[in-house]
């Protein structure tokens, strides 16, 4: 049985459009998986759009993992469901697990800055040790922020852009569940102080086992804790 046309669109982000519109269509099985999707011409036509929007529709669909494109054969469907990104991915996760993964991230990233850090980057950790201490008697969110914004700096004196972008990831997923833990547990005042005191030292000194030991032992008491 012949599917119906897509139909033309509405002005607006025809890119996008034309992306929705030809998503819906493979998500509800109308063209299976390993079907040749119709030519840009055919598309274009049905969409009412230019050729060239549909070939950026169709790169979206690909880097969704949609679509794939086969030289000299087409485009062709290679899955009914797209892939989740990066950070999708780690707000459905459970929190320890997504906590456990940023403690490796982390433990690499201070025994590294222990080994680049500069000068710019040793004050830089300085300012962010004392504004996570002045949070110290804020409200949880302030503190949690200040906190991370500590271990921010730390990642950033490792001086690996990847690592940097890892870190950025986890932060969102993390922000809350902190907070939710400061609200739920009753921890001492200013919690972790000593650990951070000594993190940052240990950065300053160049000592990069005892930057790494100390900040695995200091993330391994949260997530102890987020375990419960």
């Amino acid at each position: 049985m012949p599917t119906p046309p897509l139909g033309p669109l509405r002005p607006s982000p025809l890119v996008e459009q034309a992306t929705e519109r030809l998503r819906g269509r493979i998500t509800a099985g109308d063209w299976p998986v390993g079907t040749r999707l119709p030519g840009e011409t055919t598309l274009a036509k049905d969409l009412g759009v230019g050729r060239s929007t549909v070939r950026e529709a169709l790169r979206a669909l690909a880097g969704a993992g949609l679509v794939q494109a086969r030289q000299g054969a087409g485009v062709f469907v290679t899955a009914l469901k797209p892939t989740e990104d990066w950070p999708t991915r780690l707000r459905r996760a459970a929190v320890a697990d997504v906590y456990e993964v940023r403690m490796l991230v982390e433990v690499e990233a201070a025994r590294l800055a222990a080994e680049r850090r500069t000068p710019a980057d040793v004050e830089a950790l300085h300012t962010a040790l004392a504004a996570r201490r002045a949070a110290a008697s804020a409200d949880d969110a302030t503190f949690v922020d200040a906190d991370i914004a500590l271990h921010a700096a730390v990642v950033a004196a490792a001086h690996n852009p990847v690592l940097t972008d890892l870190f950025a990831e986890f932060t969102p997923a993390l922000r809350q569940a902190l907070i939710d833990l400061l609200s739920l547990l009753p921890l001492p005042e200013n919690p972790g102080d000593e650990a951070h005191d000594s993190l940052v030292t240990a950065v300053e000194k160049g000592d990069a086992k005892a930057a790494a030991r100390t900040l695995r032992e200091e993330l391994g008491e949260t997530l102890g804790r987020l375990r419960g």
